[in-house]
């Protein structure tokens, strides 16, 4: 549920990113909606709120949530203040890559996984299965953000839809195969049989 929380912004800015572009007044000053800097105007305001939010609902943003929420106000920014969607294309592709760096440090820094950090109080799981599901997440962001650049760069026409519906889609047929994987072990009580899986 909380990755989804995390696509509400970019949802907002794929709405108003398909907007004919349109002249709208909100307190004595006019605002062009519709088209990328817009949308990009609309995906930094969306990320604020979604994000202070939580922060004040949760007392705290997970270091997730704050890479991405920092991202956006970077590379959104910059696209803003330079006028160039070059910018923002470019902040898929690097979330994504520092996630996967976080993951691979956590291989050398600390005792446990990221994954298991992160998971470790809702299940118990063999160490050799918490590595595994580690290097998965590892190479699904890596993917992301490859894919991401490709699109962005490749298919200029659609890397918006992609930005949205790809990395959506992505994400979901993910934890859909890591429920899959993480089942199969939640139903061996004996952590040996696990181990070798």
């Amino acid at each position: 549920m909380k990755q989804l929380i995390d696509f509400i912004p970019l949802i907002l800015f794929f709405i108003v990113f398909k907007l004919d572009p349109r002249t709208v007044e909100v307190a004595g000053h006019t605002f062009t909606l519709g088209g990328i800097f817009s949308a990009t105007a609309v995906l930094i305001g969306a990320s604020v709120v979604v994000y202070g939010l939580l922060l004040i609902q949760q007392r705290r943003l997970e270091k997730g949530q704050w890479l991405t929420l920092i991202a956006c106000l970077v590379f959104g920014g910059m696209t803003l203040a330079f006028h160039s969607e070059t910018f923002l294309k470019w902040k898929a592709p690097v979330v994504n890559w520092l996630f996967a760096v976080a993951f691979i440090g956590s291989h050398f820094i600390g005792e446990k996984p990221l994954i298991e950090r992160m998971l470790g109080h809702a299940m118990t799981l063999p160490h050799a299965v918490w590595v595994r599901l580690n290097i998965a997440w590892i190479l699904f962001f890596l993917v992301c953000g490859f894919a991401n650049l490709f699109v962005a760069f490749t298919f200029q026409s659609i890397w918006v839809d992609f930005k949205v519906f790809g990395s959506l889609g992505m994400t979901l047929l993910f934890m859909l195969g890591q429920g899959i994987y993480l089942a199969r072990h939640l139903h061996d009580n004996d952590p040996k049989k696990t181990e070798n899986r």
